[in-house]
């Protein structure tokens, strides 16, 4: 099966008080159609740098390095009419906060018809109906009464669920959920992974999909990639990710996590700071915070490597495997 998303050494730099910094360092990963890849890590690791990539939305300014493909188109190459189309069909966004994302002072029946009227040509009357079926499919009753509401008027939750119906819409091949469910409670937001995987499956959309949550990844996703200061430290199946660890630094996250079968005084936090890739220093990023850190690694950055059916930038890769999972 071919790749739909295939990313191939992104390098992103950005000016930060005049001078380009490095966000993204080398980045590759794919996803394959009908897939689900999780991105894990801290803040600042590069995740919805990664995410706002793929979909051309990078802030002014930027430097790209490197191929962004989807089903085989370059995206960075993508001009006019083609880059449209492609924000319009082929990929689409389901940001952190959907607040900062919906227009206060349009009615949320506008929002969910916009895309249905300007890239289907639909008319109102149709576009109205079919926004209803769509707020059903994500668990909104009474559609009509909500496409006439504002955005103040709806739950986070709902708001949210609004953001994945717009989304559907246009069927993508491919979503872009950026932590979708971080400020929802525990109980909002397994309906919502619950709404959001049943469309994937329903329509055969591949979704790349961002968190903190480790299990919430295992959960949902095929795959996980875990990033730490802008690169790509360990690729691996989720459902292996927490009991064989290619990583220290996936090892650390797993230890790191709240564990209701398992007595503790507190967590096991990782000592130090998060750091950003222009931040990092020489040699393996996450070296100064690392238990199982020796002075080579301190030189030279260490490639990506093939470990069975994962990957780990770790060079005691082999060594350390089976010594350092919980």
């Amino acid at each position: 099966m071919s790749d739909l998303l295939r990313i191939e050494g992104l390098t992103i730099r950005l000016p930060v008080d005049g001078v380009p910094r490095t966000v993204l360092h080398d980045v590759s990963l794919s996803l394959a159609p009908g897939q689900t890849l999780g991105l894990v890590g801290e803040s600042g690791s590069g995740k919805s740098m990664t995410a706002r990539a793929i979909a051309r939305l990078l802030p002014p300014g930027a430097q790209v390095e490197g191929r962004v493909c989807v089903d085989g188109a370059a995206v960075f190459d993508l001009r006019g009419a083609a880059l449209r189309r492609y924000r319009a069909e082929d990929v689409a966004m389901i940001f952190q906060d959907p607040r900062a994302h919906t227009n206060p002072v349009r009615r949320i029946g506008d929002f969910l018809t916009e895309a249905l009227r300007v890239n289907r040509g639909l008319g109102s009357r149709e576009a109205n109906r079919q926004a209803v079926e769509l707020l059903a499919q994500v668990g909104i009753a009474d559609g009509e009464r909500r496409l006439r509401q504002y955005p103040h008027e709806l739950s986070g939750g709902l708001l949210q669920r609004v953001m994945i119906a717009a989304t559907v819409a246009v069927r993508p091949r491919l979503i872009l959920a950026d932590e979708p469910t971080t400020a929802l409670d525990v109980t909002t937001q397994a309906e919502v992974m619950g709404i959001l995987a049943r469309l994937r499956r329903e329509y055969g959309m591949a979704m790349l999909f961002i968190t903190h949550d480790l299990d919430l990844a295992a959960a949902v996703c095929d795959q996980t990639v875990v990033m730490y200061a802008g690169r790509v430290v360990e690729r691996q199946a989720s459902a292996r990710l927490h009991s064989d660890p290619l990583h220290p630094y996936t090892a650390a996250l797993v230890q790191a996590r709240p564990d209701l079968g398992r007595a503790a005084a507190r967590l096991d936090a990782i000592p130090g700071q998060p750091t950003t890739a222009y931040e990092a220093p020489e040699g393996c990023a996450f070296a100064p915070r690392c238990r199982h850190a020796e002075p080579e690694c301190g030189e030279g950055v260490q490639d990506l490597r093939a470990f069975g059916d994962g990957q780990s930038r770790c060079r005691r890769t082999l060594e350390l495997r089976g010594k350092v999972a919980p």
